[in-house]
């Protein structure tokens, strides 16, 4: 694998920790043995995203060792300034650049560099390290079934000659049923297109959801900006979850579907252009959706645990209305962590979160939509907690008409004939094992 295949591998390990799995089943879910995991984990720990990269095998020691009384001069040195910094004696500068100029009035020869200052600072134990790796623990939803919370995110390739590739991918957070397109940008255009795409296949579940890039968020130039995105998922009638700001761990399911998705769809091989991609890719998503290797799936495949909670699949022939799509009645949802100023960042927007005894460092933002105006709501806790507490709540700034839900969308029910969606399935269903076919249609059609 490359550099590249081996960071992401290793930061799909930490997301799956930090969303709960313990070191067992991530070791079993990425084929690694647990010693491994618990290396990477602890390399986590200590020096946060940029210790789950390789590191160099360039020798430790280098023969230009400070000496031992350049070394005491630096402890010396850097003593002295914070005894005078507290007695307020001097100035209050304590660095290495501090030090290093006290080192010049002493007239120490050889004069160590910063770099090397620091060094023996930090042996000394001197230095206050900063923690770069502050955790946050998010709101966020837990769902117990199927067609209850879908993640969507893009992973960027590359084509032979260069040309970029988005490569959306979706899956259900419970029973593990992926969908995926790849385009040649990540446009409004294009993610409206895609989620349309998702929902037909994998079905309307009750949150759908994204990250803040810009093609969900509708951008980042305008306030109280509502996209395509955002208009598409209130019309269908799923409920829109923007993850945390550069938080991708949030998004943890479908992010460690990606590795999956590259090991089968770009690894070792080359893709001559997007419709080569996306060709590659249905053959992986339909072996992937018949797999029984997903160790939390107790030996039953995403096809077999999600069809069995009778997805609502948007039709194959549905349509958004032409144009501007019109506002309409329903919510979408933000996890968002609470900055030093006390607000948090939605739609381009601050807001303040009020002060309580304890103040949380994120929060859960829901804007509710209805035919008299839009509310933005600050809780401290996800939907499905039953004893959240609502924070504040403001009005939210729409100028436009607020329409009913929309009545014309009839949901595609693949579970009332048995025949019917057996006809629509692939041709790989049927093809994936000759000698196992019968059992897997017999396996389906229990399910009904």
């Amino acid at each position: 694998m490359s550099p590249t295949e081996l960071y992401q591998e290793r930061k799909s390990a930490i997301h799956l920790l930090r969303s709960g799995c313990s070191p067992k089943e991530v070791a079993a879910e990425l084929n690694r043995s647990i010693v491994w995991v618990c290396k990477w984990q602890g390399r986590f720990e200590k020096n946060g995203w940029a210790g789950l990269k390789s590191q160099s095998c360039a020798p430790k020691e280098h023969g230009r060792k400070l000496s031992p009384k350049i070394q005491e001069a630096i402890i010396q040195a850097r003593s002295e300034l914070e005894a005078e910094a507290a007695e307020g004696d001097g100035l209050k500068y304590i660095g290495s650049r501090a030090v290093l100029a006290r080192l010049k009035r002493k007239k120490i020869t050889p004069l160590p560099g910063l770099a090397s200052i620091e060094r023996v600072l930090r042996a000394a134990g001197m230095t206050k390290t900063k923690s770069t790796n502050e955790k946050i623990k998010y709101p966020h939803l837990q769902p117990k079934q199927p067609n209850q919370l879908l993640q969507v995110d893009i992973v960027p390739h590359y084509l032979r000659g260069g040309q970029s590739v988005a490569c959306f991918n979706g899956l259900d957070v419970v029973s593990r049923y992926p969908a995926g397109q790849a385009f040649a940008q990540r446009r409004a255009e294009d993610a409206k297109h895609f989620l349309l795409h998702v929902w037909q296949e994998i079905g309307l579940p009750r949150y759908t959801q994204v990250d803040n890039e810009g093609c969900f968020s509708g951008g980042f130039t305008h306030e109280a900006v509502l996209g395509q995105v955002v208009r598409s998922a209130l019309w269908v009638g799923t409920e829109l979850v923007f993850s945390p700001i550069r938080h991708p761990e949030s998004n943890g399911f479908v992010e460690r579907f990606h590795q999956d998705y590259d090991d089968h769809v770009w690894h070792n091989t080359t893709l001559q252009n997007i419709a080569h991609v996306n060709q590659r890719s249905a053959t992986f998503f339909q072996n992937y959706r018949q797999s029984k290797h997903h160790s939390a799936l107790n030996g039953q495949s995403p096809t077999e645990l999600h069809f069995q909670h009778h997805p609502q699949l948007l039709p194959p022939d549905f349509v958004l209305p032409e144009g501007k799509i019109p506002l309409t009645e329903g919510q979408i949802h933000f996890m968002r962590r609470v900055s030093d100023t006390g607000t948090v960042s939605v739609l381009n927007l601050e807001w303040p979160v009020p002060d309580t005894p304890d103040p949380p460092k994120a929060v859960w933002v829901t804007i509710q939509f209805t035919l008299t105006g839009a509310t933005l709501r600050i809780y401290d806790a996800a939907p499905d907690v039953d004893a959240r507490v609502c924070l504040t709540a403001y009005s939210f700034p729409v100028s436009e008409t607020i329409h009913p839900k929309s009545t014309s969308i009839q949901p595609h029910h693949p579970n009332k004939s048995q025949g019917e969606y057996l006809m629509q399935l692939p041709l790989q269903f049927f093809t994936i094992s000759a000698r196992s076919t019968a059992k897997m249609v017999a396996e389906f059609l229990a399910m009904y």
